[in-house]
């Protein structure tokens, strides 16, 4: 499934020389398959009892992995998609982290309210709201502006409300219960919750268990099937497709892979709408993440420029000698 969004090319410069070069690079799709799962990504559906980082080691141990790392830490009792980057992917958790996410929460109310005053509060708290940590809480407990995108009221039962609350990252939604509940007069807390979106992740698309995950991967080394492990690993470029991206020609991957800054000249294409300062993705013409960084202008900006720096390179995720050297080093 594909969810890169779509790209405009900058006019009268995709030519010859820009088509992709045959001996360099590969799909991510046709990667061998330790490749692979040393590039991939998974959309784990986490049980309760465990920590993400107790999840996220037996991850390690099923496939024989030395690195794996999960983004957006979750509470034990919770449940619900865990991304999990593996081997080499581990570089781009950083830009999947701040990525949005969805929960369903079940919420008790410790004394009942009319369904009309509960969606009245929840009015109160979309948009941007000030949120402190808990006690509890592994960061600094110094309040915060978080943004809550949507808060929809799906069901009251006596004391009981389950609603679904998409919100920027880091934002608390034991927290967030705590202060409806003060707002709305009775005290209240958090007493289920699932996490149904992260970034481009979805709870109904291709949500593994640890069970289907190793199942996968006795069977490719057993039998050496690798079909079943294909589809329960996505590749990394996956787990970055929530980013604007930008695609260069072949002869300007190199200089990425070194940490150079991305110039004008190497862009063949770009995302609509990029703001100045918005986290974007480089990407190869084979759909190959190269890296990520900040945009230095906006996209019609970009367009237009036939000089200067496009973005930053702030994390390289392509392997240097990947593609053929296309630049020189100054004497």
């Amino acid at each position: 499934m594909n969810h890169l969004p779509s790209e405009i090319k900058r006019e009268n410069l995709v030519k010859s020389e820009d088509s992709t070069d045959e001996k360099s690079g590969k799909k991510p799709i046709d990667r061998p398959i330790q490749e692979y799962i040393q590039k991939g990504v998974i959309n784990l559906d986490k049980p309760a009892g465990p920590t993400s980082h107790e999840v996220t080691s037996w991850v390690k141990k099923i496939l024989e992995i030395e690195k794996a790392g999960h983004s957006g830490t979750l509470d034990p009792n919770v449940t619900g998609l865990l991304p999990i980057m593996l081997g080499d992917a581990t570089k781009a958790v950083d830009a999947l982290l701040l990525a949005g996410k969805e929960y369903v929460c079940l919420m008790k109310l410790h004394s009942a309210m009319p369904e009309k005053t509960i969606k009245g509060t929840f009015n109160e708290f979309k948009g941007e709201i000030y949120q402190k940590p808990s006690i509890k809480s592994a960061v600094k407990r110094e309040t915060r502006i978080r943004t809550i995108y949507y808060l929809e009221l799906l069901e009251v039962e006596e004391n009981n409300v389950l609603f679904k609350v998409g919100c920027e990252a880091g934002t608390y939604i034991r927290k967030l219960c705590h202060d409806m509940g003060q707002a709305l007069g009775t005290g209240a807390h958090m007493q289920e919750l699932r996490r149904t979106k992260s970034g481009p992740f979805r709870e109904d698309e291709t949500l593994i268990t640890l069970h289907d995950l190793r199942d996968a991967y006795i069977e490719w080394r057993e039998n050496g099937n690798e079909g079943y492990l294909r589809k329960v690993i996505n590749p990394m470029e996956f787990g970055i497709s929530h980013l604007p991206r930008i695609v260069i020609r072949d002869n300007a991957v190199d200089a990425l892979c070194h940490g150079a800054e991305l110039a004008a000249p190497g862009v063949l294409s770009v995302e609509t709408e990029i703001g100045k300062g918005d986290l974007v993705a480089v990407f190869t013409l084979k759909g190959e993440a190269v890296s990520f960084g900040r945009a230095r202008m906006k996209s019609n900006e970009i367009l237009k420029a036939a000089t200067g720096i496009v973005a930053t390179t702030d994390r390289v995720l392509m392997e240097v000698g990947t593609y053929p050297k296309g630049w020189k080093a100054k004497a």
